[in-house]
């Protein structure tokens, strides 16, 4: 079945971007020109999504807002002639069919994931994690459906990380099938570096089939006390299989203050019209 729908997680407080994000949503951070969830949004469409589905809570207002229609400034735009930005304007508000659901109660990924049940249905679904911006030539999501469609199972994107970061993600236990493809045999939540079966920790892409719902429904409680995706991941490996894509190109964590500007300063360095006096700039603070 065609992975067609695309979850994408935005219910998290961001506490860490605090004062901001006590009146505004951490995903409407700019990164360069854009919010960090249009890059999530542009990513599921460039990898042939046809619906997403945005997982919200209370205070996230501004992400609908945001692509929805804005008539008063495109009748604006259209008096001052500015057609550019007139095209841009429209673009957002017609970019893909957009679902909202508002999780009540921040109880951990596998929680947020199982509210979208009654919306994704029986088939398999991506799921996004817009901290999580990849840099790369083909949509890391794009690429993670060509592995689901070879396999016809469940994918999870992974990364290495350093000794010191495996208490900071999901762990997989790999059997490599192919260059950049494991089967994983087992996952661990955030354990130690000396537990950890491995240095692939998972990262936010995946995609998940339905049975995954019925799974989260009778995963305990993990670290946290919140309902751990990776958990239920490791529950559903006793009935169906499991596996992970490397990912290529820059992944970029903006889920904090310091990975937020460093991303900007990478992103703006890659742009022709802002790139070279940036640059400039920078080397003459150092």
């Amino acid at each position: 079945m065609k992975v067609r729908k695309a979850v994408i997680i935005a219910a998290g407080r961001g506490t860490r971007f605090l004062p901001f994000t006590r009146s505004q949503p951490k995903e409407m951070l700019p990164l360069v020109d854009k919010p960090l969830i249009q890059y999530s949004v542009e990513e599921a469409i460039n990898s042939s999504i046809e619906q997403v589905i945005m997982v919200t809570a209370r205070g996230k207002q501004a992400l609908e807002d945001y692509f929805d229609c804005s008539f008063e400034l495109e009748h604006f735009l259209e008096q001052k002639g500015d057609s550019e930005h007139l095209r841009q304007m429209q673009e957002l508000s017609n970019m893909v069919d957009i679902g909202y659901i508002r999780q009540k109660e921040q109880l951990g990924l596998g929680h947020a994931i199982r509210m979208t049940e009654n919306i994704v249905g029986g088939e398999p679904f991506a799921v996004i994690l817009p901290d999580d911006i990849v840099d790369s030539d083909v949509p890391s999501l794009k690429r993670m459906i060509e592995v689901y469609d070879k396999y016809g199972a469940g994918v999870v994107a992974v990364e290495r990380v350093r000794d010191e970061d495996t208490n900071k993600y999901g762990i997989i236990e790999p059997k490599q099938v192919s260059e950049g493809v494991y089967q994983v045999l087992s996952l661990v939540e955030k354990p130690e570096p000396e537990k950890a079966p491995s240095r692939l920790g998972i990262v936010g892409r995946y995609i998940l089939t339905p049975e995954i719902f019925e799974t989260l429904a009778v995963t305990p409680p993990g670290k946290g006390q919140e309902i751990q995706l990776t958990d239920a991941l490791q529950l559903l490996l006793k009935q169906q299989k499991l596996y992970a894509y490397e990912l290529e190109g820059v992944r970029y964590d903006t889920g904090t203050p310091l990975g937020w500007l460093g991303a900007n300063v990478a992103m703006a360095l890659k742009r022709d019209d802002i790139g070279p006096e940036l640059r400039e700039y920078l080397r003459k603070l150092l």
